[in-house]
């Protein structure tokens, strides 16, 4: 069994304000990210989303905050808030929902992109490359917080968390951190606008078209955090559906499904389905 740190959640403090480690986290994915991105608009030459730049990526940060919270009110938690309307806005007292967080971010940035004409594709799949960085280290700021912890485990890494009682548990914040953050990122930034071939053989090679690492990020993304909920343990208030699933089993193969059907329509319109191949 290993110890578990057991590090102050709060870094740093200044009178009444305190700041938090996985605030902190929240703000070096944003940093991260948009650093990144704006390295590759240089790289791809896409000077069009220049001007649109910084606005958007405010629009971006505001919808990962309201869909992140409104994905926990419905998803998680609904019947709580049906009685208590006024706490939702409180993200301060914790809930956010990645899977709300994911939606928010797709239509926020489809309606923003659309007003200014831009290629939403494009621009989506310029951004989606860098998440895993920002996922990878709120994962981190779950572990130090000690929540969000797995089941019981004997296996030798076992932890015992503060409020996950006497008995060791799968550090599972840990996996989403190695999955979800740097496996993903690795996988996303090396196949950015990768050439591509239909079948073995093919002399007919094509770059993967715009929209592609979007549909990968929801298909890797939702198939890691699928195994990871296997030994994550189930939110108390609703625990497994129909005894056999967790909600984000449910919500991450919904992901998948998305990811493949958005990858089948991309490949549709790029010819797959008129015969060019």
């Amino acid at each position: 069994m290993m110890t578990f740190p057991n590090i102050d959640p709060i870094l740093l403090s200044l009178g009444p304000l305190h700041i938090r480690w996985y605030g902190l986290m929240y703000v070096l994915g944003f940093m991260a990210s948009y650093f990144l991105v704006r390295r590759q608009i240089r790289l791809f030459s896409y000077q069009a989303l220049e001007p649109s730049f910084e606005n958007l990526n405010l629009v971006l940060i505001l919808s990962v905050v309201l869909g992140g919270r409104l994905g926990y009110v419905l998803f998680y938690n609904f019947s709580y808030y049906l009685h208590h309307p006024l706490e939702i806005p409180a993200t301060w007292t914790g809930g956010m929902s990645f899977h709300g967080a994911c939606i928010g971010v797709l239509v926020g940035g489809w309606l923003f992109l659309r007003k200014e004409k831009l290629d939403y594709w494009k621009v989506a799949d310029i951004y989606v490359v860098t998440v895993p960085i920002g996922l990878g280290l709120g994962r981190l700021g779950n572990f130090i917080n000690g929540e969000l912890y797995g089941r019981v485990t004997d296996v030798p890494w076992g932890m015992i968390f503060p409020g996950g009682g006497p008995l060791p548990r799968h550090p599972s914040q840990i996996y989403e951190m190695l999955l979800e953050g740097v496996a993903l990122f690795c996988v996303l930034w090396s196949q950015k606008a990768r050439p591509w071939q239909i079948s073995p053989g093919s002399l007919c090679r094509l770059r993967w078209p715009h929209g592609s690492m979007v549909a990968l990020f929801l298909i890797c993304y939702g198939l890691f955090r699928f195994l990871v909920e296997l030994v994550r343990e189930p939110d108390p208030q609703i625990g497994l559906l129909r005894g056999l699933f967790t909600m984000g089993q449910l919500l991450s193969s919904l992901m998948i499904v998305s990811g493949l059907g958005v990858w089948i329509v991309l490949g549709y319109r790029q010819g797959m389905g008129r015969g060019k191949y």
